[in-house]
């Protein structure tokens, strides 16, 4: 059975629920259905897909999230950057508003489940590893960018266009003589009030003697009072026919059976976004998942996880929806809800449902404005232009790598945001490791301890040169250490020993053993002895299937104090 709960984690968490349990996730999925149903409208919108599509998303995948997850406060479902990710793929197939445009979005999500799920099995998770978390910050705050731009012409109400920001500002620039006012009026002020509700409704509530329960849930309930307000002002007023854009009919069902494309054409247009979309996807919901698992001193299983999610995307491929994943805001109002396991997301599975069935009706005047608002005030609290002053301050690398992703990504778009992202993350991580720190060590007087000649006062020997090696050693850096040591060991004549000190090495590749022959070779005819000291148990087992300790020109010391002692012929003080 452990096996069987490996990959259907509720076996695990099912086998303790309780009366409190489901206390706290009934009340956790209330708050968060609330939440979800204008945000589930909305994203839908921002993918370029009917409203409806937004609830079907999140129906069908929370579900299947909850057999197949770890995580027991993600909530999953569709998401502002994954949104964005989707409209752009798709539209390079088809037309949004076409039947084209819609089977795209569920291909979409069958391969990007696909992906996912297979990454699991083959517990391939450490492959997003390849993105560094200050690329992943740029991508977020350029995404975010991005989001709030794009939604601008449903504010001001015109038919602006676009997938990068200089794109969209020209063209809502060329639109502005058709702004619709009334739109204008209604985006301004639902943006205005949801950035109040957002900062300050909860500590207004909280003053005036409402407990912290229910000033959460109106303060979750903003955006469904912002839906409200703007619905029955465009009813009553009749302001659909004064040119404000509406969402119109809404099917009044549960998600209906659908089935993916299979063009092959389709099939290799989506494959490369459907793989982007799935590593970013993972991510952002694996950060979250890992960020509110520790606060509780849970776990998670980050293989599971891409099952968790792939099946998630499956569900939504077959029942009208669109990608999804983990969300950062539903995640962490579930959370602070009080959620105790998955189960608290079936719950609003149902609730969403429930409305599907129910109260789809009530948004036909919901002003597409208001969704737009909704979507700027998630998305802004994304944007986070201070991560270029971070590194800018503590690394000039990992701040070119950010600040390339940004303008990238918002000078190209999307897709080509997140590949500049992959490929600045594993360049960056070849030229951080292709340099590595080499650093020259001494004895620490009256002890064992040996540190950096030029940061600490230490003993050294003119006839002994310590290099500690604080990298492991592979292809890309093998030959800068040759390099190294050829110069160190030239710059003088007395140098007769020369140790690498291992302490830091976890691998040597082929390509470092031939480097490390070949400098046993020049160290031998210089008549300079090459010793090792501190080398780890995995990669003394490899260098001794080798011929090169056979070859050695000196020893293997266990301690680098054990070399000291034995080829220090004349110590004496580094500032001497």
């Amino acid at each position: 059975m452990p096996s069987l709960r490996q990959y259907f984690p509720i076996l695990d968490w099912g086998r303790t629920y309780n009366r409190l349990a489901l206390s706290n996730d009934l009340i956790a999925a209330v708050i968060v259905t609330i939440m979800l149903i204008p945000q589930s409208l909305a994203y839908a919108l921002l993918a370029g897909l009917p409203p409806e599509a937004g609830i079907y998303a999140s129906i069908a995948p929370i579900l299947l999230y909850t057999i197949f997850g770890t995580s027991r406060a993600l909530a999953v479902g569709p998401v502002a950057v994954v949104s964005l990710l989707t409209a752009s793929a798709l539209g390079q197939v088809a037309e949004q508003g076409t039947a084209g445009y819609a089977v795209a979005a569920l291909t979409l999500a069958l391969l990007s489940g696909g992906f996912l799920v297979l990454m699991g099995v083959f517990r391939l998770g450490f492959l997003a590893n390849f993105l560094s978390h200050p690329v992943i910050a740029g991508f977020i705050t350029a995404s975010g960018i991005l989001i709030a731009t794009s939604q601008l012409k449903h504010i001001l109400g015109v038919s602006a266009h676009g997938h990068t920001l200089p794109e969209m500002i020209a063209s809502i620039f060329a639109h502005l003589n058709a702004v619709n006012w009334i739109t204008l009026m209604i985006g301004t002020t639902a943006t205005a009030f949801l950035f109040w509700v957002r900062k300050n409704l909860k500590a207004s509530l909280l003053k005036l003697g409402a407990s912290r329960l229910v000033a959460d849930i109106l303060t979750k309930a903003g955006p469904v009072a912002a839906v409200v307000a703007t619905t029955v002002a465009v009813w009553a007023f009749g302001l659909a026919d004064r040119g404000v854009k509406i969402v119109g009919e809404v099917p009044q069902s549960l998600p209906p059976l659908t089935l993916p494309g299979f063009s092959p054409d389709l099939l290799s247009t989506l494959l490369v976004p459907g793989i982007l979309i799935s590593i970013i996807g993972f991510v952002e919901s694996v950060s979250v998942a890992q960020t509110l698992a520790a606060k509780k001193r849970q776990r998670i299983d980050p293989d599971q996880e891409l099952i968790g999610l792939g099946a998630a995307n499956l569900g939504a491929a077959f029942t009208g929806g669109f990608p999804v994943t983990g969300g950062f805001s539903r995640s962490v109002v579930n959370f602070d809800a009080g959620a105790e396991t998955p189960a608290a997301g079936a719950y609003t599975a149902l609730g969403l449902a429930i409305a599907a069935l129910f109260l789809t009706p009530l948004v036909y005047f919901l002003p597409n404005a208001t969704l737009a608002a909704t979507i700027i005030v998630a998305v802004l609290s994304l944007v986070d232009l201070s991560i270029l002053k971070k590194t800018w301050g503590y690394s000039r690398a990992d701040f070119t790598a950010v600040a390339a992703t940004i303008i990238l990504t918002l000078s190209l778009g999307v897709e080509v945001g997140v590949a500049s992202g992959v490929a600045v993350s594993v360049l960056l991580h070849l030229y951080k490791t292709s340099r590595p720190h080499v650093a020259e060590v001494g004895l620490v007087p009256e002890t064992q301890h040996f540190r950096n000649i030029h940061r600490h006062k230490v003993k050294t020997d003119p006839t002994l040169v310590t290099l500690r090696v604080d990298e492991s050693l592979y292809f890309v850096n093998a030959r800068f250490l040759e390099d190294l040591i050829q110069k160190r060991v030239t710059n003088g004549c007395d140098v007769m020993n020369v140790v690498l000190m291992f302490s830091a090495v976890n691998e040597v590749d082929y390509s470092a053993l031939e480097s490390l022959e070949a400098i046993n070779l020049r160290l031998r005819d210089m008549q300079v002895g090459l010793h090792l000291s501190e080398v780890k148990g995995p990669v003394m087992d490899r260098l001794s299937r080798s011929h090169f300790l056979d070859e050695l020109n000196g020893e293997v010391f266990l301690s680098q104090f054990d070399a000291w002692r034995q080829l220090a012929k004349s110590p004496r003080s580094a500032s001497e």
